[in-house]
């Protein structure tokens, strides 16, 4: 049955998915939201009829271990049979090249007989259009072309073309490199490409990865989230996609499958911030360039919750007929309909995104006076809907309310232009943001707190509840012990845990009572927890939750409370933010060894 078991790989540019069994399942080129060229993730279960697939098939495989070579980007799998055993290993190539990043749109993977007489077949089934097309194929004498209706790409190889064109088996006698990626000739031999390409990629993840600023404790559960989240930046432009993948559903069969491979601006605030307490702040950087082009193009302030890569407003949503979708769960959806959503927690995001970018030395270029004014107009649209209806955090698609957290991230972002304008010496636009954040904080305090539920609610007058007022401490809004707040904390637990796992909300929303656990709920969980003194049972629930990532330490958006399975569309970067977050908070200090 397939499961979300399944190693990732990048390099800032596109992303791959690679199974237990070496296929690859997923992979979209050019970029993140590319036609995918394998989509066998959403064509229902695998089989040998199934196309859409990269396969490296062993025959008679009896066993496989998959994991990442230590503090890199790069994925080994290593099959078992009673012939021999096989070692595949996968990557996308990024290093420093002539003073500047290289990255091509190709995924390189290397075969090595490690014992025995293993017997191999290739399966390289690509399709464009989203699985509707098959490419025609011209081969060479160490290359296949894939010939598609708007792209064109090419295999080049030291295994035997005839054995890969027909997918025969045959004895795997050393070593093999295929690099599938533009339909351009090599500048040199395959087996050095490879080689040189593979040395210099671990070298720079290795770098990377040494220059960050690590806890004490689960150091290795947070450096492979920190990885994650950096492969899911769009480099060319600065913007973080939410996710590599389209339509798996948060539940089996609950019509909630959405198209994650955009920008939302809520999840990249959270995972600047998250690599930001690393010291990886050159992502920052990046996105704040793509962000202040967001804020330069808004129509009349508006800014959308979600735009593309590119800076794309429009992601019309379409569903995909032919693709039955994962697991058959379809439908299998492109674009999403967020984008026409009006969703003001965002205006809080963009400033909450860019506030460091003002105070930060080690930036190449510190945000100034010209962005402050560019940022107040987005504060005046906070303040212009800190209590009106829109769609919420929670994308709600069929009905509007005032909600808690979309006020809460309008004070944010009023609170944040106090500061702002403190530091660049604009004492009386300070005081004019200060009078609008406690217009806003009155507000929020005067409205959302419920007698009845002892807890903060999900909107003004409300009385269900939300997990998402657990922000409130996280963004400073109040002070984490505040007895309303300890009140909320404890009351959302009662309500909305399920073990260490936590509901988003528990009133019925378009879809019905959510049925899976959303994982970054259950981080701010344990981050409330820690600040409000219960340290112990935040440690506990961070172990539980660590327990749950795959075989590779990878989350997607939700699980499955009762069997631990994970759903929603992979890897999430709100989730990878949160074993980082929780990790940081939680980690006994160096002082305690050193």
């Amino acid at each position: 049955m397939r499961t979300l078991d399944l190693g990732f790989v990048g390099n800032c540019s596109f992303g791959a998915l690679i199974d237990k069994h070496a296929r690859v399942v997923w992979c979209c080129l050019p970029r993140f939201d590319g036609d995918p060229l394998f989509a066998a993730l959403v064509k229902g279960e695998i089989g040998e009829s199934s196309n859409s697939l990269f396969a490296i098939d062993l025959e008679g495989l009896e066993a496989s271990e998959q994991s990442y070579i230590d503090k890199t980007a790069v994925l080994k799998t290593v099959l078992h049979a009673p012939s021999g055993s096989v070692e595949v290993i996968d990557f996308a190539p990024r290093f420093y090249w002539r003073d500047r990043i290289f990255r091509p749109c190709t995924l390189v993977r290397r075969i090595s007989r490690l014992s025995g007489t293993p017997r191999i077949r290739i399966r390289l089934r690509p399709t464009f259009d989203y699985g509707a097309t098959t490419p025609r194929l011209m081969r060479g004498s160490n290359h296949v072309r894939f010939i598609g209706p708007d792209q064109n790409l090419r295999l080049t190889t030291d295994a035997p073309i005839d054995y890969l064109m027909e997918e025969r088996r045959f004895n795997l006698q050393g070593e093999l490199d295929m690099i599938l990626g533009p339909d351009e000739t090599l500048s040199g031999g395959v087996e050095e490409t490879a080689r040189s390409f593979m040395e210099r990629t671990i070298a720079y993840w290795r770098g990377w990865s040494e220059r960050l600023a690590l806890p004490l404790d689960w150091q290795e559960a947070v450096m492979r989230a920190a990885i994650t989240l950096k492969m899911c930046t769009y480099e060319p432009t600065g913007a973080i996609v939410a996710a590599v993948t389209t339509s798996i559903p948060e539940a089996p069969d609950s019509g909630r499958n959405w198209d994650y491979r955009y920008c939302w601006l809520r999840d990249a605030f959270f995972v600047v911030r998250a690599l930001n307490s690393m010291g990886a702040v050159r992502t920052m950087e990046n996105y704040f360039h793509w962000l202040m082009n967001v804020v330069a193009e808004a129509d009349g302030g508006h800014l959308q919750p979600v735009y593309g890569i590119d800076l794309e407003r429009t992601l019309t949503e379409r569903v995909v007929e032919h693709l039955p979708g994962y697991r058959s769960a379809g439908p299998v959806r492109v674009g999403n309909q967020a984008h026409e959503h009006s969703q003001h927690d965002v205006y809080g995001n963009v400033i909450l995104g860019a506030v460091q970018t003002f105070f930060d030395k080690r930036l190449s270029k510190e945000a100034g006076a010209h962005d402050f004014h560019l940022m107040e107009a987005i504060g005046d649209k906070a303040y212009e809907l800190y209590n009106q209806p829109d769609a919420g955090m929670w994308e709600l698609r069929s009905r509007a309310a005032v909600h808690t957290s979309s006020s809460l991230m309008c004070w944010a972002a009023c609170d944040r232009l106090v500061k702002i304008a403190a530091h660049l010496g604009e004492a009386g636009r300070a005081v004019h943001w200060r009078e609008r954040a406690e217009e806003i904080r009155q507000f929020i305090l005067d409205n959302t707190w419920s007698d009845k539920r002892q807890a903060f609610v999900d909107r003004p007058g409300g009385e269900h509840l939300d997990a998402s007022v657990l922000l409130m401490a996280e963004v400073g809004f109040i002070a984490p012990k505040d007895p309303r707040f300890v009140a909320t904390v404890e009351t959302l637990e009662k309500t909305l845990a399920r073990g260490p796992h936590m509901m988003r909300y528990e009133a019925p929303d378009d879809f019905g009572l959510p049925q899976t656990a959303f994982n970054i709920c259950a981080f701010w969980r344990l981050d409330a927890l820690a600040k409000i003194g219960r340290t112990e049972e935040a440690r506990e629930i961070l172990e539980a939750l660590l327990a749950s990532r795959n075989h590779v330490g990878l989350l997607s958006e939700d699980t499955d409370p009762v069997s631990g399975e994970l759903w929603g569309n992979f890897p999430q970067t709100y989730s990878m933010v949160g074993i980082i977050n929780g990790a940081m908070r939680l980690s006994r200090p160096w002082e305690a060894v050193v």
